[in-house]
């Protein structure tokens, strides 16, 4: 590395700290900006009358990814967080009653598909047979990989072409698997990374695979907890973290960045940039004095955008007893509420809903004798549905605890202590995330690996991109891949 070299990383989400310790480690010297008053973007935390909640990710899928941000550095995870195994993975429920407890033993997996349809058995061996060959080719092999040039696009095609990566994922998952519960159980990953089971490549079941092999994690403390780990190591290695760092400029010369600029006035000087925001927002407005940035954020602005989230935080007086860790509610529609959520035009009068309990598996995020929350529904983005949320927000949180309160927390208003919302205007005005969505672009075929911006800029020559806007995408396992790949790219590039 040559002496002196240094980088700006914009915004301390999972995919920025993930880059910054890659860089830091590698010699770089590295300052991580972030505009908020605490790290953790998409994973922030608030802390109310005495409970902790997670404001995002909260499904841990890959620790060894996080393990290798660690041992890259000379470090050991588990001197910095402890992750918890979650079990089941998830509880899935219907309004009629039924029940799927999804975890990693093949045994009772298939004990309870036989219940619902024998001859899905077999169906499900092939799928997750299927799940396994997309995961090992799709993520093991290409997910940190930078697809910078049509030639690496075509060199991946026969594969994708061989699994059939242009069909859909619920239409894939509906080859092996005849029951309509069993098809939503194994289709509705997709939604965890901003995209619709019935558009989103078939590459997408390779999540079921990942969870099968890792399992499914929670750090002790909260996902919060996670990201104090990763601040710390980034710290110990000799990184710079500056909070309340807004960035408003990239600054140029020619077609290179020299830096950038605050919205207080101050000026960071460095070799090169990545921004971890939000890619509209970083062409759009960061580089928008510039010809590169006004045409790229025009571009990007006629691309799809993922789905919206209606999130409601809140605390309890008493333990939930009944739940588990992950509860995802289906409502009586699937495709039908699938597709007004992804196109509008309105929000749709039923709902499905993530239902997050992570006391059932760490009780500290709770004064004792309570329960802390949070429930979300996928909702249409700000250019799919016009939606006062000013108005409807309150309006759509009584609507969802009287659903809960019915189907799964009796008495959850007579023991209400504190609740908060945020809504599709908080993910455009606080995170900066263009429509308010809340996965940056939809990740359809025609959208992902080559056809994603890039993790290098193709013509500012010093300006990176890292998170769910550049290759691989969204959800923690795939902002973590973006680290990796756009480390590769700079680290190489500054070595010249």
């Amino acid at each position: 590395m040559n002496p002196g070299k240094s980088a700006i990383v914009i915004g301390a989400g999972f995919g920025g700290l993930a880059l910054a310790i890659r860089l830091q480690a590698a010699g770089v010297r590295t300052t991580l900006l972030e505009r908020r008053d605490k790290p953790g973007g998409r994973a922030y935390v608030y802390k109310d009358e005495g409970f902790t909640f997670d404001a995002g990710p909260t499904v841990i899928t890959d620790p060894s990814a996080i393990e290798a941000l660690f041992e890259v550095s000379g470090k050991r995870l588990e001197d910095y967080v402890e992750l918890l195994p979650v079990d089941p993975f998830y509880r899935l429920c219907w309004e009629d009653g039924t029940v799927f407890n999804y975890n990693n033993d093949q045994a009772i997996l298939e004990r309870q598909i036989q219940a619902l349809e024998p001859a899905d058995v077999d169906g499900y061996r092939r799928f997750l047979d299927y799940s396994r060959a997309v995961f090992d080719e799709g993520y093991v092999k290409l997910g940190a990989v930078p697809f910078l040039s049509l030639r690496d696009m075509l060199q991946a095609g026969p594969q994708l072409m061989r699994l059939q990566a242009w069909r859909s994922v619920y239409g894939m998952v509906s080859r092996f698997i005849r029951n309509d519960k069993l098809r939503q159980a194994f289709s509705f990953h997709a939604l965890l990374v901003g995209g619709n089971p019935f558009a989103t490549s078939s590459i997408y079941t390779l999540i079921h695979a990942l969870e099968r092999q890792w399992g499914v994690w929670f750090p002790k403390g909260g996902t919060g907890a996670l990201i104090d780990g990763m601040v710390r190591l980034f710290q110990d290695l000799g990184g710079e973290l500056a909070l309340n760092a807004d960035v408003a400029a990239l600054e140029t010369q020619g077609d290179r960045l020299t830096g950038v600029r605050t919205h207080d006035g101050r000026h960071w000087q460095a070799d090169a940039v990545a921004s971890n925001a939000d890619v509209v927002h970083t062409y759009q407005h960061l580089l928008g004095d510039h010809p590169r940035g006004r045409a790229e954020g025009q571009r990007l602005q006629g691309k799809r955008f993922s789905n919206s989230l209606f999130v409601i935080h809140f605390g309890l007086s008493r333990p939930q007893p009944q739940l588990e860790h992950h509860t995802v509610c289906f409502g009586a529609r699937y495709k039908g509420l699938i597709d007004t959520i992804f196109n509008g035009p309105d929000l749709a009068e039923d709902f499905s809903l993530y239902l997050h309990s992570p006391c059932a598996t760490d009780p500290s995020l709770a004064p004792p004798g309570c329960s802390a929350h949070y429930v979300l529904a996928p909702v249409p983005h700000l250019g799919n549905a016009e939606v006062d949320w000013s108005v409807e927000g309150p309006a759509y949180r009584d609507r969802i605890f009287d659903y809960l309160e019915r189907h799964y927390m009796p008495g959850l208003r007579r023991d209400l202590v504190t609740s908060r919302i945020f809504t599709p205007l908080d993910f455009r005005d606080t995170l900066n995330a263009h429509l308010g969505s809340a996965f940056s672009l939809e990740p359809v075929l025609q959208q992902s690996a080559w056809f994603r911006p890039h993790n290098r800029d193709a013509r500012v020559e010093n300006l990176y991109l890292v998170g769910a806007g550049t290759h691989p995408g969204a959800g923690v396992p795939g902002v973590i891949a973006s680290a990796k790949a756009t480390a590769g790219l700079m680290i190489e590039d500054l070595h010249r």
